[in-house]
């Protein structure tokens, strides 16, 4: 297993007899971590967490691949990444105590590892943090607390709600049970309460008979910081009855105070344009990368479902004299029209004990900015990127014609997917070139996915689809059927969009310009455009996939 090291030497990170980081690790939003927290954890010999969603999140941080279950008869894979140890729950499934936690802890440690306790929101605000770190002292253990975005100040922050302002100053952050004297928060405090949802009609007649007004805002946010958060506004008198009708379940927040009512200008994460839309990026795993990252961004769920697999050629052996003719000199250009003709290529170079020097004194052509980075990640320049259309014809559109003075050699190679079309060679010939056109890899239709993705796609679960080519409008529609008519459907350009238009596919959205980033720009435009004439029009904000909503009025406000 290999995995990034820091050059420090200190006790903190290489422990002679064990050292605990304990490790806040906010209240769900990974990108709340801190710097020192995602350090310490790619330092990790054993992580102990606390929630399911913890394990998930060690993965993403590390780029670590899903386990993958033995076969029957073979040894089972070598573990990759730090030992997981839950520190949650026990083995009958009921919540480990605050000692059972400490043990769990200082028995990792004493092993002389290195550990990682991760704990949910701050380890000393309102956790077990406290009575952990006293263990590991007693056992003379070393130990460390890295602080982390509590939820009590990161939920209402991601509702828009300012728990303080220049006329509210005050604030009480209150662990609800039965044993609260509610009398004691009459004035006009800001209250914050954690743990308040099942008994959100008993606080909010306490702090009514104790003199607070039935007009006092309520806000109760739930799952806060994530992409499935909801908030429901409403006020002392109303906020069972609402939370009740939004059917609000814990984890939540609630905020009692004047600083309520900022919402409505200051909400800014349940705005964004893709709010909530639960968006299908039907491409390779490899390839969702950035598509996914930037609906991220725009506060959608991307759902990767691979609809192709990249494998090499059948016969690998014309790939095998194209790279040799390369090193010979054979060739004056070689074309890269896609990412994965780079990698094909590059793959093949490193079979062979081979790298980027093998292309001296060889033009390189690239048929658009993604595949001349993929180019440039290899320590290469491409020669040639089209200044126009980021296509085949874009890149014939500048390729210079064939002269037999300043060209030595009349000759390109080009590596490609074996569904290609002609287009590119044809071109090339009529210009007074000679293509080697190789077959580079092939793409293949990948499996079916599971049922319930199957019937999210045909039942309209889904908000939109993004097609990043023509493929992948037939391998999906092939796997697993038609989108339902209420989703949006997105696509990268002309070509994507006439294949969609052929299976049936009213298109929504398009991209101005080949690019997976531009298509999900265009993506939220579409969307932000959709929520403002919802909100000029006086209607609730919902998805394209909530297609029936509720008769009952709900003070439940998005904005």
């Amino acid at each position: 297993m290999t995995r990034a090291k820091s050059s420090q030497t200190s006790a903190t990170t290489s422990p002679s007899r064990g050292w605990v980081s304990f490790v806040g690790s906010g209240p769900g939003d990974p990108d709340l971590l801190t710097v020192r927290a995602v350090d310490l954890v790619r330092q990790a010999d054993v992580v102990v967490t606390e929630s399911p969603e913890h394990v998930a999140l060690v993965r993403t941080l590390l780029g670590l691949p899903e386990p993958v279950e033995p076969v029957d008869g073979e040894p089972a894979p070598e573990p990759v990444g730090p030992e997981m140890v839950d520190g949650g729950f026990g083995e009958d499934g009921q919540p480990l105590t605050h000692a059972a936690r400490a043990k769990v802890v200082v028995k990792q440690a004493k092993r002389g590892r290195r550990v990682v306790r991760l704990m949910t929101g701050d380890p000393f605000l309102y956790a077990s943090g406290p009575e952990e770190a006293q263990a590991c002292a007693k056992a003379g253990l070393g130990f460390e607390i890295v602080p982390g975005v509590s939820s009590v100040s990161a939920v209402p922050a991601y509702a828009g709600i300012p728990l303080t302002t220049k006329d509210h100053r005050e604030v009480a952050v209150v662990t609800c049970d039965a044993s609260v004297d509610w009398s004691q928060y009459a004035d006009d405090r800001t209250l914050v309460l954690l743990s308040g949802v099942g008994m959100i009609g008993e606080i909010s007649k306490a702090l009514m008979a104790a003199g607070r007004p039935a007009s006092t805002p309520v806000a109760m946010t739930r799952v806060g910081t994530t992409t499935t958060q909801s908030t429901v506004c409403s006020t002392l008198e109303h906020i069972a009855a609402d939370a009740r009708a939004a059917r609000m379940s814990p984890p939540a927040v609630t905020v009692i105070g004047k600083v309520v009512d900022l919402r409505e200008t200051l909400s800014w994460f349940e705005t964004k344009p893709l709010f909530g839309w639960r968006v299908l990026v039907p491409r390779t795993k490899d390839q969702a990368g950035v598509l996914s990252t930037r609906l991220r961004g725009y506060g959608a769920v991307p759902e990767e479902v691979p609809t192709i697999s990249v494998e090499p050629p059948r016969n690998p052996l014309q790939m095998d004299k194209a790279v040799r003719g390369l090193v010979e000199g054979r060739y004056e250009w070689i074309a890269f029209t896609s990412v994965n003709a780079v990698k094909a290529v590059r793959e093949k170079f490193e079979e062979y004990g081979l790298d980027a020097r093998a292309f001296s004194g060889l033009k390189i052509a690239a048929v658009g900015d993604k595949t001349a980075a993929a180019i440039a990640a290899w320590g290469l320049r491409a020669d040639l990127v089209p200044s126009g259309e980021q296509s085949a014809a874009g890149l014939l559109a500048d390729w210079p014609e064939y002269d037999d003075v300043l060209d030595p050699i009349n000759r390109v190679f080009l590596p490609r997917a074996d569904i290609a079309t002609e287009n590119l060679v044809a071109g090339l010939i009529d210009l007074g070139w000679e293509c080697d056109d190789v077959t580079a890899y092939r793409t293949v239709r990948a499996t079916p996915p599971p049922a319930p993705t199957r019937d999210a796609i045909k039942t309209g679960k889904f908000d939109a689809v993004v097609f990043t080519s023509s493929s992948t409008v037939r391998n999906l529609v092939g796997i697993a059927g038609k989108p339902h008519p209420s989703t949006v459907i997105g696509v990268i350009g002309p070509a994507t969009a006439k294949t969609a238009e052929e299976h049936g596919l009213r298109v929504d959205v398009m991209s101005p310009k080949p690019d997976v980033e531009e298509l999900v720009d265009a993506l939220a435009d579409f969307g932000a455009a959709r929520r403002a004439a919802m909100v000029e029009q006086g209607q609730a904000v919902t998805r394209p996939s909530d297609r029936k909503p509720s008769a009952r009025s709900r003070k439940v406000r998005a904005e």
